[in-house]
């Protein structure tokens, strides 16, 4: 093992005007009123994973992002995994350390843990979801299996409404930590990059599905992405597809309460080649910038 790396060292900070604090009466906005618009500012900070305080803020996330599949996986075995890979990756958070993460990155080495529980249950779970997907992903199980080629499994989610800006930062970082891996002879040294994400698309609420079966299918309205920086990235994979949860149930009913439509949640990887990673990510970094300059 090489020299240990702290982020504390370098702590890089995200400074955002937290959207839900941020608020003004429309009357009061177009009126000549001497009174102060009432801005909150939310320090978002990056830190090193930590064993005495992460393991369920990191658990919680990753139920969300396997959505309805988290009952496959040893969540927590995995959750383990990732804090004790505690220099590659980051939680987010607000105002302490000692606080829950918002948002965690991080990657594995399917190659290096494959006899893993945690890293089996991936390795077997994406290769079969990602072929039968989409064309563009037959080769996973040979690249998990052969050996000749090295997949780090990206794990990556965050709170819903979460700021995008905070993302960038913790993609940077990570790449230059994997860097700092390759250079102390660490196994991160990867040919492919896996990013395991979520998506979704608007469908018709099941909930009348007995009165209207007979009338009319599910109206699919589009995909949309959970994490607005996978349209960016997902230009730069070598392969991307949604997939269908095994355990897919009428789970978008649960979301009438929130809007007239229900929401269908799906699986959605991207595999890219290392060599175009850093491209990528650089990609999401001006995209997300931008779409916050437009605001």
């Amino acid at each position: 093992m090489g020299k240990k790396r702290t982020r504390e060292e370098a702590q890089k900070e995200v400074v955002q005007n937290d959207p839900t604090v941020d608020k003004m009466d429309e009357d009061s906005a177009s009126s000549d009123s001497d009174e102060d618009m009432d801005i909150i500012n939310v320090d978002f900070e990056l830190f090193n994973y930590d064993k005495d305080i992460d393991f369920h803020g990191v658990k919680t996330l990753l139920r969300q992002l396997f959505d309805a599949d988290a009952q496959l996986f040893d969540l927590s075995g995995l959750s383990d995994m990732i804090i004790e890979q505690n220099t590659i990756g980051s939680t987010c958070k607000v105002d302490d350390k000692a606080n829950d993460a918002y948002a965690f990155l991080t990657v594995l080495n399917a190659w290096e843990h494959r006899d893993k529980k945690p890293v089996a249950q991936l390795i077997e779970y994406l290769s079969d979801k990602g072929p039968k997907a989409d064309a563009s992903l037959a080769a996973l199980p040979e690249l998990f299996t052969s050996g000749k080629a090295q997949v780090g499994i990206v794990l990556s989610e965050r709170l819903i409404n979460m700021p995008a800006e905070v993302i960038p930062p913790m993609w940077n970082m990570m790449i230059e930590e994997i860097q700092d891996a390759v250079d102390d002879r660490e196994p991160y040294e990867f040919t492919h990059y896996l990013v395991v994400s979520r998506a979704y698309v608007e469908v018709e609420s099941s909930l009348d599905q007995e009165e209207q079966k007979r009338k009319r299918a599910r109206d699919e309205k589009g995909l949309q992405y959970f994490h607005p920086e996978d349209e960016e990235m997902r230009k730069h994979a070598l392969g991307a597809a949604t997939y269908v949860y095994t355990k897919e149930g009428d789970s978008a009913d649960s979301k009438r309460a929130f809007q007239e439509l229900g929401v269908k949640s799906q699986g959605f990887m991207m595999l890219i080649e290392a060599g175009k990673f850093k491209k990528a990510v650089k990609a999401i970094g001006d995209y997300i910038g931008a779409a916050a300059a437009a605001n």
